[in-house]
């Protein structure tokens, strides 16, 4: 068994702690990332909330030394994307949705439910154009790519969440369609820099009370 096949590394954090210790961290530790941590990452990601449980959003993850330095040529050529073992690509795919509506209902609902459901969903959104979809969709894989980033520290890797890209060359580099909308880049791995602590407002400087 290797280092990459074996159970999950790392001993879970708190969400309190995940959130506390998360940095963006730009220079990662370049060994493989093992695979089962990774894979469980993308499951409690995939249990983000998704309005009318749609789950639009999609994950391409990019291991591939090759492939990265390409990533890094579309990117601005930010040294994070080669650095990192992994990048993972958080899209949205509402086309994909669309043509397969009945998955995203609740099994429990039981056969006509579901049928209306679905029905129900499918003339909802066909009733709005691509771009429309698009938007919306890209607004729900946003809170799957925050808790990506907390299921990553919850178990010991870093992240750095990355907008600096070019949505038009990923897509053609990865081979996806021209309709996802792209949530962002999330370079993983184990830090190999502390990176700067939060500086952030106050709760008082940012909330209103009522």
């Amino acid at each position: 068994m290797t280092i990459t096949d074996r159970q999950p590394a790392s001993v879970a954090q708190s969400i309190t702690e995940a959130i506390e210790t998360r940095r963006s961290i730009r220079k990662l530790v370049q060994e493989p990332m093992n695979q089962n941590d990774l894979r469980e990452i993308l499951r409690l990601a995939s249990l983000a909330p998704s309005a009318n449980n749609v789950q639009p959003t999609r994950f391409a993850v990019i291991q591939n030394p090759e492939l990265q330095q390409k990533l890094q040529a579309v990117s601005y050529n930010q040294s994070q994307i080669t650095d990192a073992p992994a990048v993972i690509v958080v899209y949205s795919d509402m086309e994909d949705f669309l043509g397969n509506v009945e998955e995203t209902v609740h099994p429990g609902m039981g056969e006509d439910q579901i049928k209306a459901r679905a029905e129900g969903l499918r003339g909802e959104f066909q009733n709005q154009d691509v771009a429309q979809r698009g938007q919306w969709g890209v607004a729900q894989a946003n809170i799957a790519f925050g808790f990506l980033m907390l299921a990553a520290r919850g178990l010991g890797y870093d992240t750095v969440p990355m907008l600096g890209f070019q949505p038009d060359k990923v897509r053609e580099l990865l081979g996806l369609p021209e309709h996802v909308e792209f949530a962002g880049l999330l370079p993983i791995g184990k830090r190999a820099e502390e990176g700067f602590p939060h500086h952030r407002h106050s709760v008082e400087r940012i909330t209103k009370f009522y």
